[in-house]
């Protein structure tokens, strides 16, 4: 089966238990998805192996929490998933990644900057 980037519209049971596991701090039953408050996730074998929250506001896109689980990381799922996101989201010109939920700082600044993201305070921005 092949790796798809699914929008995450309503959560079925095993997308929680997936999403307990690649974001332990949160409680995905109160994640709120709608039109402005989104989750993108990484899907292989119906299982989430990374997701990413996104809010929309305009043309402006709000990212943070990307993490793809350990056990999958250094394959491109992140860097598939947020090209995934983007290419849904047209009409966001103005990207921004908080650092909210990074594990490794360093890790992370290198990877949004492979994918064209410019450090700021508190995460990274990208201006298309």
């Amino acid at each position: 089966m092949k790796l798809t980037i699914v929008r995450l519209t309503h959560l079925s049971e095993q997308d929680i238990i997936d999403l307990e596991k690649i974001w332990p701090e949160y409680a995905p039953a109160e994640l709120q998805l709608d039109d402005s408050h989104r989750v993108y996730a990484a899907k292989f074998n119906d299982r989430l192996l990374g997701a990413v929250r996104m809010t929309l506001s305009g043309t402006q896109g709000e990212l943070d929490s990307l993490r793809v689980r350990e056990l999958t990381r250094r394959r491109g799922v992140g860097q598939y998933l947020l090209e995934e996101l983007m290419r849904d989201n047209p009409g966001v010109s103005d990207w921004r990644m908080q650092d909210v939920g990074v594990e490794d700082r360093g890790v992370m600044a290198a990877f949004m900057q492979a994918l064209g993201f410019r450090a700021q305070t508190g995460g990274w921005q990208k201006e298309e």
